[in-house]
Formats: structure tokens, sequence, C-alpha cells
């Protein structure tokens, strides 16, 4: 018998076992290794701490979703020995495989940013990216009167590029229907030089910034925090007051890959970005944010990468030559407040251009352009999620590659 382990049971986990138990051949056995009980739609982090959405609406058992054909192992991962073959659980269990895939994600670290996990974090420094974080911060919304009102991201990569100015957004919504637009002043605090990393989109929600009466503090790369000051700090000595912060920390891949020895200096692991194997040993492949891939961390993504992951495991299997034609690809909604939103599609070469998705000129979405059709289908990708992109299933419409059909691209010109 062969094994083929998967370290992860969140998004790209999830979906890989679904996609292989369907086509792997049998004589390969499936172990899927994760410490969790519960599997979290994490898009819906971003709506607790307004009220759309509670705890119970985002969570669901992890079992509930891997298939009857693969194996779970709820333990956790202590290292990889790539030399061996074995992935080592606590408790002293080893777990040998003839091919592994990473996808343990991407967690916050806000221990790496002095003061930032000290004695104000959730009481003034808040998060969104976690379900405790964003609980909390929906209180603390709740019972607060007003004043500066900081969105912070720490540095980059980051999962879910998009979801800081999406909170932005929502907070300048929330705020103006309880009629409190008057008492809060937002600003957006970034270490890129505009509102996004890709130029483009940049200059479109720069716009919608501005338009809202949010100020954007760009270049800013923070050193520390002073949380009994309510400040903080760059490298250049600059520094941005708050009431009360919403920041993103650092994002880092799982520690045991530290421990493992083949992570990068924020234990993402080395990846061919075209392919999905690793640079770390053949046998092995990764998907989903646990990548240094130069593509988002982002479910859209883990969703492309997965159909090409799905065929490259099977022409490993084979002796086959690799497909080097994952591109990049990501579709994502960005949230803008008062009911509406935009949609941004882009890969590794193109950025993202306003047109229509996924019909070239009908639609019935925009590109880079604000819609209530787009707000609804930010909504109605929480159950696309849990039916369709965990379970493996294509989703109608919307290719692994980008196409571009429908974008108009001579605006990049322009």
């Amino acid at each position: 018998m062969k094994h083929l382990v998967i370290l992860g049971a969140g998004t790209a986990g999830t979906m890989m076992s679904n996609h292989l138990a369907k086509s792997l051949p049998k004589e390969w056995d499936i172990t899927i290794i994760d410490q969790r009980k519960i599997h979290h739609y994490q898009p819906g982090y971003l709506f607790i701490p307004f009220g759309t959405y509670t705890e119970s609406d985002i969570v669901k058992p992890v079992k509930k979703f891997l298939p009857s054909r693969a194996k779970y192992i709820q333990k956790p991962i202590l290292n990889v020995d790539k030399d061996k073959d074995l992935v080592h659980l606590e408790g002293g269990q080893a777990i040998p495989y003839d091919l592994l895939i990473i996808a343990t994600g991407t967690d916050i670290a806000p221990e790496e940013t002095p003061g930032m996990a000290g004695p104000h974090w959730h009481k003034s420094i808040f998060d969104f990216y976690t379900l405790n974080g964003a609980v909390k911060l929906h209180r603390a919304l709740e019972e607060w009167n007003g004043g500066h009102l900081v969105v912070h991201i720490t540095e980059m990569p980051i999962k879910c590029p998009v979801a800081p100015l999406e909170f932005t957004f929502l907070a300048e919504s929330y705020f103006h229907e309880k009629g409190m637009s008057e008492k809060v002043k937002i600003t957006f605090v970034t270490p890129m030089d505009g509102a996004f990393t890709k130029p483009v989109a940049s200059d479109q929600l720069g716009h919608l910034l501005k338009d809202k009466g949010i100020d954007v503090v760009p270049n800013f790369n923070v050193m520390e925090i002073d949380g009994d000051a309510k400040k903080l700090i760059d490298y250049e000595g600059k520094e941005v007051s708050y009431d009360l912060l919403v920041t993103v920390p650092t994002n880092k891949g799982a520690e045991y890959i530290e421990r493992s020895g083949f992570g990068d200096e924020l234990n993402f692991v080395p990846t061919h970005k075209g392919t999905l194997q690793s640079k770390v040993k053949d046998n092995i492949f990764c998907i989903g944010d646990a990548t240094n891939i130069p593509a988002s961390k982002a479910g859209s993504v883990a969703h492309f990468e997965g159909e090409i992951l799905m065929e490259n495991i099977k022409r490993f299997i084979e002796g086959r030559e690799l497909k080097d034609e994952f591109d990049g690809h990501a579709n994502c909604f960005v949230e803008t407040g008062h009911g509406k939103a935009l949609l941004i599609d882009f890969n590794y070469t193109h950025q993202p251009v306003s047109g229509t998705f996924p019909f070239p000129g009908i639609g019935p979405l925009t590109l880079l352009r604000e819609s209530r059709m787009n707000h609804m289908g930010k909504l109605a990708f929480k159950w696309v999620y849990w039916n369709m992109l965990i379970t493996g299933r294509h989703i109608p419409f919307v290719p692994s590659k980008m196409s571009e059909a429908g974008k108009n691209f001579e605006e990049i010109q322009s």
C-alpha cells in the first residue's frame, strides 16, 4: 500500500482530500493530520465584528467535510523528517508517507511586534483574523463611543490581502448606520505605497477611501506599539495615534515547518509557482497559504491551485512530467460598505482591471466597480464554500486559469 499524507484540514487540505479521494488509485491510502475539531469559514471573520454573522454561522465539524476514504488523525504535528519521509506527531507517533501535501496555512503572530500582544491585546488593540479576535472586536465596537479608529497592516504577505480594506470600508458604513460618522475618524495604515498590492486596483481602491473620508498612511513599517500612549511607531520615528486599533499582525506559516528546517523566514514552504511541487523534496507538494509563491493567500487561490495540483499528483505517481500551469489566478470580492462590493480578478502577469465576470459583456458581476450584485455575490460565497469549494467540486464558469475575455486591459496602457 502507498501512503499519501495531507497536513492540514483547513480550506486547502479538505479540498485536496476530496479531490484525491475521487481520483487516486486504490493502492493509495489517504491520511489527513490536523489538531482541530472545528472547520472555520474564515471569510466570515470579516462580518462578525459588525454583527452580520455570529460564531455559529461560520463553524462546522471538520469530519463532516472529509471523504470517507480518508483517515483523520487529530493530533499536533511536531515536525517532518523529509529524509526519512516521516511526519512526527505529539505523543511519539510517526506517520510514514510516500507523497506529502502541506496545507497548514498561515496564522497571525502578534508577538512578532513589540507591544502588540501585551496587556492591551483584545482591549484597545484587536485583530479580526481569528474567531476569538473577531468576536471580541464585535463587543468592543458595540460599546465604543467614538474617536480615532486605525486599521493597520503590520507587514506583507497576509492572508486575504483585501480583508483590511474591506474592514475599513465596512467600519465606515457601520458607523454611518449607527449615526456616529461625526464622532469617528478612520485611518488606514499600511506598509505598502498604496491601498493594495496591484497598482491599478490600488488606484481605484485609494479613490474609494478618499471618497469615504478615510485617511491613508502609506509606507509605514511598524517598529513597536506603545499601548499605554496608544501610538504606532515606525522605524523612521513616525507615529500614528489611535483610540481603537484594529491590526493585522505578521502572518506566519506553521511552527512545525520551522522545526522541520525547510521554511523561509516566515515559515512558508519554498514552492515552484507553476507546478506547486515544493523545492524541499520532489515528493512534497504544497498548496494554499502555506506556500511562498507570489500569489494572494486567499481561498479562491487555493481552489484554483487544487485543480492543477490534483493533475500533478496523478502525473507524479505515474512518473510523467508535471504541468507548469498555475498562473497565480485570484478572484476576490471586496466589500465596500453600504450594501455594495467590487470584484477583482488577476494573476501573476495581469493586474485587476474593469470589465464583466464571468461572462464577457454580460456579467452579471462587474470588475473594479461597486455594485449591489457584487455584494450579494460575496454573501452567496458562504454557500459556495461549504457546498462546492471544500468538497472539491468544480465551480461553473470560473476556470482555474484566468480568462482575459471581458476585461479592459487597455486601461493599464492609458
